[in-house]
């Protein structure tokens, strides 16, 4: 379920032009290293969380987290990109796969910070997403 939530916020980004012409497609990627394009959107860290509220154990509560890199001395472009990903996101629920229903979808949080090498700015955001699955 995780990766079919990575996928489809990637889809989303990559289909929002307030995203894109900040970000190239190329670079929203899923790596674990410090990426070399810049900018770029890293697909990060994720957690599911049943949500307890029935005992059909069908609704799971995703957080994942997108790290925004660019290389500047300020935090204006990182926070530019961060907007453009809000923003994105805010346009109406995740297109998942049969079976799987976005039932929400927010920012929950956002954070900028300098990177301490002095020439990269870094956001983290993190995404939650409840999705109920059908089951027979």
């Amino acid at each position: 379920m995780e990766l079919e939530v990575q996928k489809a916020l990637r889809a989303r980004l990559i289909g929002q032009s307030a995203v894109s012409e900040l970000v190239p497609a190329a670079h929203i990627l899923d790596t674990n290293q410090r990426p070399t394009p810049k900018p770029s959107i890293i697909l990060g860290e994720s957690q599911s969380v049943d949500e307890g509220t029935s005992i059909h154990r069908t609704r799971t509560r995703i957080f994942h987290t997108l790290h925004i890199w660019a290389r500047e001395a300020s935090l204006e472009r990182a926070k530019a990109i961060g907007g453009a990903v809000r923003a994105a996101i805010a346009t109406g629920r995740l297109e998942l796969p049969q079976g799987l229903h976005c039932a929400d979808l927010l920012v929950t949080s956002q954070r900028y910070m300098r990177d301490p090498d002095g020439e990269h700015s870094h956001g983290v955001l993190t995404v939650e997403i409840l999705v109920t699955e059908a089951r027979p």
